[in-house]
């Protein structure tokens, strides 16, 4: 029993060691200028703990980037130092599909590498091309890639053309 304890304990911990920095995802369907400021701070106490914040379904229009410039600063007043990126609009097939992407992330933890982008090369195949961001972590430089698909429903492309 008490191995069984040991074992789980150093399983538990070096588990949590090994996990430098912490990152989240989220779908804030419509991120904009309809988010009332009660929104942007419950997103935000929900967030603060994260590393790295991944984004999808920013407005394409003008309150999207607003939108996430008030996400970031309501970030800055939990006491840490936050930053942030935000896409260019996705190609779509409609005006209505298409949307930005943004990355939030703490400064003091990890540094962007480079200018994140939309990887170009699948614009043409689906809707909402992903958003990549390389980031450093002491010695360590790794890439996000944030996503957003449109639903099988929603689209007509055929999804073999992809691969």
């Amino acid at each position: 029993m008490k191995r069984n304890l040991i074992l789980i304990y150093f399983i538990f911990f070096s588990g949590a060691l090994i996990a430098q920095v912490k990152i989240s995802s989220w779908n804030l369907q419509n991120l904009g200028k309809t988010k009332t400021e009660a929104e942007i701070k419950f997103i935000a106490n929900t967030l603060t703990d994260f590393d790295i914040i991944a984004l999808q379904e920013v407005v394409a229009g003008y309150g999207g980037p607003q939108a996430v410039a008030r996400l970031a600063d309501e970030l800055n007043r939990s006491g840490s130092k936050w930053d942030y990126v935000i896409s260019d609009p996705t190609k779509s097939s409609s005006p209505q599909a298409s949307k930005r992407y943004a990355y939030i992330w703490k400064t003091s933890k990890v540094t962007l590498v480079n200018r994140p982008w939309l990887e170009k090369k699948y614009e043409d195949l689906i809707d909402r091309e992903p958003f990549l961001a390389s980031f450093k972590y002491q010695d360590q430089e790794f890439t996000l890639v944030n996503f957003h698909a449109i639903p099988k429903k929603k689209t007509t492309r055929n999804r073999d053309q992809i691969f």
